[in-house]
């Protein structure tokens, strides 16, 4: 006997056994046990979601010898003949090869005939969009005053391209992506009932690749059996997959985080070794930069350790440009020179941008020391021209990190910190702000604190105002230069003309 593919001998065969579109399937039961049967359905979802699965089983229910029902038999010849491809009152089109008007024509004129063999004739076109627009409205006449022996069942994966006149005439469903929950218990199912030996790490791998579409994880379990001879393991499928380890991409972000460019190119040269897919690296890269913000934003969503080490060293405004550099990247990557290259320079942008105001890179934390006294644990921060770094290095955002950038340090005693900031940033004193300053210095210096803030005069010394007075510093600098420039002075006499200051920008180099 000859080998079935997976995905054609587990293809569902009645609503029971299609999985993920509970709420089609629902509507669907209603309309048939109630006899309220529209003369046109549209299916639209992405590839291998069920659509043309849904219409087969569609034209079972209407055309099943025990009657019109939500359960066919699967016995009669009727049901039979649709599951073995060949009822012959069931004409299944492909509109992409189907695309022109005198062939639509065509198939339309034996509408008026009664049916042969069931109760409906069912015309199933697939990918409906890609006819042509005479074809439509060749269709549109039909589906204007359709017979009462007739039913259209439209799959398309792009319905804005459908014209609304004929979608108008529709009842329409739309299918969803499938959960790769409900992808890896289906796969397992499936695997339990065939006796292969599979793990649920490896499913996971296969319900992550196949995107949403069934038919594509069960595309992947076939080669999957294949390439881990007879079984289905963790390493194989992701040997075949060429799945990115997540150590890989942690070490890149966190020599990003480092600015350490050797580090991160080291880890790209490494993926490129292993012949890894550069473009799955840049999908799991934003999933994992997903992962960051929530754990940022929401804590107690994320478990793992290592990311909240991640969340914690870098500003939340850089996580979000990391993430849409990397879903450029991604859609950058066909026009690169190769895959290796348009990686690499994806990886060279996450080095090269930063949020203005963005705090600088907080170096990778060397290997852990033995747990010292507090006292000394904090005396590397003992003087108070210390702060201004220190407030430059927490790894916070927001309004906690403006509130360390504009306090000045007043008293510093053994854990205690008292904080002083100017009237004009009195709101920085809220208590939600001290808490997170709070937490993150705990975690910057290894040991319990205690802050206090005033709002009072201060002498210009916090890192906001250093970094206020450099660049008025700088524009001053650059004023001077223009003024001072012997080109700017002959337009100036030449013209009678004057320099306008507020159009001179400071000088970067």
């Amino acid at each position: 006997m000859s080998y079935q593919v997976l995905a054609r001998k587990w293809r569902p065969r009645d609503f029971a056994s299609l999985v993920g579109q509970e709420h089609v399937v629902r509507a669907l039961r209603h309309a048939l046990e109630q006899k309220r049967l529209h003369h046109a359905y549209l299916f639209t979802g992405t590839r291998g979601v069920g659509k043309t699965t849904l219409a087969r089983i569609l034209a079972k229910c209407l055309n099943c010898e025990a009657g019109i029902t939500a359960q066919p038999c699967g016995k009669c010849s009727a049901c039979t003949e649709i599951d073995a491809g060949r009822f012959v009152d069931l004409l299944e089109v492909d509109a992409a090869t189907n695309t022109k008007v005198d062939e639509m024509r065509q198939l339309l004129e034996t509408a008026q005939y009664a049916p042969t063999r069931g109760r409906f004739k069912v015309y199933v076109i697939d990918e409906v969009h890609q006819l042509s627009g005479h074809a439509f409205n060749a269709m549109l006449k039909t589906l204007e005053e359709p017979p009462a022996h007739m039913k259209f069942i439209l799959a398309t994966t792009d319905p804005q391209k459908i014209p609304v006149t004929v979608l108008s005439r529709c009842l329409q469903f739309n299918l969803k992506q499938m959960p790769r929950e409900a992808i890896a218990t289906h796969l397992g199912f499936i695997l339990d009932q065939e006796q292969i030996p599979a793990e649920a790490e490896a499913l996971a791998l296969i319900a992550r690749a196949a995107a949403g579409s069934m038919r594509d994880a069960l595309s992947l379990l076939d080669q999957a059996i294949a390439h881990g001879g007879g079984k289905v393991a963790p390493a194989s499928v992701s040997d075949m997959l060429g799945t990115i380890d997540q150590s890989h991409l942690l070490r890149l972000v966190e020599a990003v985080a480092a600015g350490d460019a050797a580090a991160a190119v080291k880890v790209a040269d490494e993926m490129q070794a292993r012949s890894l897919s550069f473009d799955t690296a840049l999908a799991d890269l934003a999933s994992l930069l997903l992962r960051i913000a929530l754990a940022q934003s929401l804590p107690d969503t994320v478990d793992d350790a290592r990311v909240r080490e991640l969340a914690g060293r870098i500003d939340a405004e850089s996580v979000q440009l990391y993430y849409q550099i990397a879903l450029q990247g991604r859609e950058d990557l066909p026009l690169a020179p190769d895959e290796h290259a348009g990686f690499v320079m994806t990886v060279l942008r996450l080095l090269a941008f930063k949020p203005e105001g963005a705090a600088r890179p907080i170096p990778l934390p060397q290997a852990r020391q033995p747990a010292q006294p507090a006292a000394t644990a904090k005396a590397p921060i003992a003087k108070d021209t210390a702060w201004v770094e220190l407030a430059q290095q927490l790894p916070i955002s927001g309004a906690a990190r403006e509130l360390a950038r504009n306090a000045e340090l007043a008293r510093r005693e053994g854990s205690l910190f008292e904080l002083v900031v100017p009237k004009a940033k009195a709101y920085l004193a809220e208590r939600s702000y001290i808490d997170k300053l709070k937490a993150a210095l705990e975690q910057h210096i290894g040991g319990s604190v205690m802050i206090k803030v005033a709002v009072g005069e201060v002498a210009g010394a916090s890192a906001a105002a250093l970094e206020a007075g450099a660049k008025e510093a700088r524009l001053a600098a650059a004023a001077q230069a223009v003024q001072s420039d012997g080109f700017v002075k002959d337009l100036v006499n030449m013209f009678d003309g004057k320099v306008v200051d507020s159009t001179i920008r400071e000088d970067r180099k």
